[in-house]
């Protein structure tokens, strides 16, 4: 990191103060650090969420040190880490999948290392609050001019955890995708591509009709209408579209309302897709 003003992002779930925190660590370790503050917002332990905002985002800004911190297990034998990538950028958080498919976006993982050296750390390391205390002080030893090397012992990049992403099923004429994440708009963002729909269901042109159907958290079959749209303002306000978002995964949404309310639907639960019946 060898620009006059190094960059440095920080993406966590834990809201603004402690956000704050983190950046005011590394203000004082590297003061000449630009800092941005990517996202204080991840929904809470939502490790796809933060994921795959830090894959859509990250190639978008500057080479530099980014900061990624949705961290269920803080506190656990789970690793803290800095992954070098082919781009140059050092990733740096728990390793939990969180920073993995950000890496691959960004050259791929070429080094990583275990944020286990004590002159990088703060002096006392807590328990719950690791952003604070060694991913924050790690990165603006990055900033400031630290080999990642010297934060402690290389690991393979082979061995760091993966994010594991449930898979969409594509049949003749449907398509059965999982929802990973309901952003913050209440869409629903759906683990599949306009691909995927596309070998499903064939070419679709913008407006065609699709039957949906789930499964309600009682049991019971629930099923909807919406149209394959390029974008919100192509249909009604209130009324629902699925479209592929900027990322390029397929989703779920309302226009300038909410579809999770809307329908009940959340991460995990299991949306499928068919042409409209006649």
């Amino acid at each position: 990191m060898s620009e006059e003003r190094p960059f440095i992002s920080l993406t966590t779930d834990f809201g603004a103060a402690y956000t704050a925190t983190c950046a005011g660590v590394v203000y004082t370790i590297a003061p000449a650090a630009n800092v941005l503050v990517l996202s204080d917002e991840v929904t809470p332990y939502a490790i796809v969420e933060g994921a795959l905002l830090l894959r859509q985002a990250l190639p978008y800004l500057p080479r530099g040190v980014h900061v990624g911190i949705v961290d269920p297990g803080v506190g656990t034998p789970r690793r803290p880490v800095a992954i070098v990538t082919g781009r140059g950028d050092v990733l740096v958080g728990p390793d939990n999948g969180l920073l993995m498919p950000a890496a691959g976006r960004l050259g791929g993982a070429v080094r990583a290392y275990v944020l286990e050296n004590p002159a990088y750390r703060l002096p006392e390391v807590s328990a719950s609050f690791h952003g604070r205390d060694v991913f924050s002080p790690a990165a603006a030893h990055l900033a400031a001019g630290v080999e990642a090397a010297a934060l402690g012992p290389a690991v393979e990049p082979g061995a760091l955890a993966a994010l594991d992403l449930p898979e969409p099923v594509t049949g003749a004429g449907e398509l059965t995708a999982p929802v990973l994440y309901t952003d913050r708009f209440g869409s629903l963002i759906l683990s599949a591509g306009h691909d995927h729909l596309v070998a499903a269901l064939g070419p679709l042109e913008h407006g065609t009709p699709l039957d949906l159907a789930w499964t309600g958290p009682d049991g019971a079959p629930r099923s909807a209408r919406a149209p394959f749209e390029k974008t919100y303002g192509r249909v009604a306000e209130g009324a629902p579209l699925v479209w592929v978002d900027s990322s390029g995964l397929l989703g779920l949404a309302v226009n300038q309302g909410s579809a999770a309310a809307r329908f009940g639907l959340a991460g995990g639960d299991v949306l499928t897709i068919r042409p409209l019946a006649h």
